[in-house]
């Protein structure tokens, strides 16, 4: 037979569990001084975290060669990337791309920071759940939902008037282009496009030359940004007298990198007036020279 003070602590263990089971599970609280060290989980922060939350953003974010919130940057404090420059700002959260310095991202978590990591987007459908998981981490989850509802809503726009289907290739500077798996890819096929990267072997990102380009004789080109202030050895193959001409032969219509390095509305932004683009060429281009 239990000692009776044995039973009367059982029983009170027991009552304790019970009312512990009974309280609202409370969680973490929302982070409050994030930083964010990589181009696109600032503008993914800039849309979805709340009125000073969000203390600082990378330098790239002002850069509107690359950047599509260059404006919105600007009301942040900006930051290198380095993890004593991170360190002294004092943040709980930090946001990183899983390609930004390891080195920085390691230190910091060795010094006790939390980092969380967003891997690239390869496509719209990822572009939704990275917001969805910013959402989570940032207690923001209305707000992450409602910049996937604007993004869905203009997606939804743009498949009411398809321009039908097209071959085309995406051409950036030194002779790259995107393939199905990418971002910009996944884009292009939005609009009806048909990537000629797959017929050579081009899934993701990769070099295509040149007379690779002019053989496979897309009915659309899709360029990079319009160029650099001062020619780039880089942009020469746009030059080159046998693009001009394949070019000519085209539909060729520009998609700057501001609106396909990252995901966000600005994707749509970018495919609207990439669709604008392509009505307006009708049944031929030509590059600007």
């Amino acid at each position: 037979m239990p000692h009776p003070a044995h039973a009367k602590r059982n029983v009170f263990s027991a009552a304790c569990a019970g009312f512990l089971l009974l309280l609202p599970f409370t969680a973490a609280a929302a982070p409050q001084r994030v930083v964010s060290i990589n181009l696109c989980t600032d503008q993914m922060a800039m849309l979805v975290a709340g009125e000073g939350q969000l203390i600082s953003v990378s330098r790239l974010a002002t850069d509107p060669a690359i950047s599509a919130m260059v404006q919105q940057a600007e009301g942040y404090r900006l930051n290198d990337g380095l993890a004593e420059q991170v360190f002294l700002m004092k943040p709980d959260l930090v946001l990183a791309g899983s390609y930004s310095t390891r080195e920085t991202v390691d230190l910091l978590k060795r010094l006790g920071i939390a980092v969380a990591e967003f891997q690239p987007e390869a496509s719209l459908d990822d572009v939704r759940h990275n917001l969805e998981r910013l959402g989570v981490l940032l207690d923001r989850k209305q707000a992450a939902a409602d910049v996937i509802a604007a993004m869905d809503e203009g997606l939804a726009d743009l498949a009411e008037m398809p321009p039908g289907e097209r071959t085309a290739a995406l051409y950036y500077a030194n002779g790259y282009t995107s393939g199905k798996d990418t971002l910009a890819g996944d884009m292009i096929s939005r609009l009806g496009l048909v990537n000629i990267a797959s017929e050579v072997g081009i899934d993701t990102l990769g070099r295509l030359p040149l007379e690779r380009l002019i053989m496979a004789a897309p009915e659309v080109i899709v360029g990079g940004d319009a160029g650099y202030e001062a020619p780039a050895l880089a942009e020469a193959g746009f030059r080159h007298p046998a693009f001009l001409a394949a070019a000519e032969r085209s539909d060729y219509v520009s998609l700057p990198s501001r609106y396909t390095i990252c995901g966000g509305p600005f994707n749509v932004a970018g495919l609207a007036l990439l669709a604008e683009e392509l009505a307006e060429e009708g049944g031929g281009g030509g590059a600007d020279e």
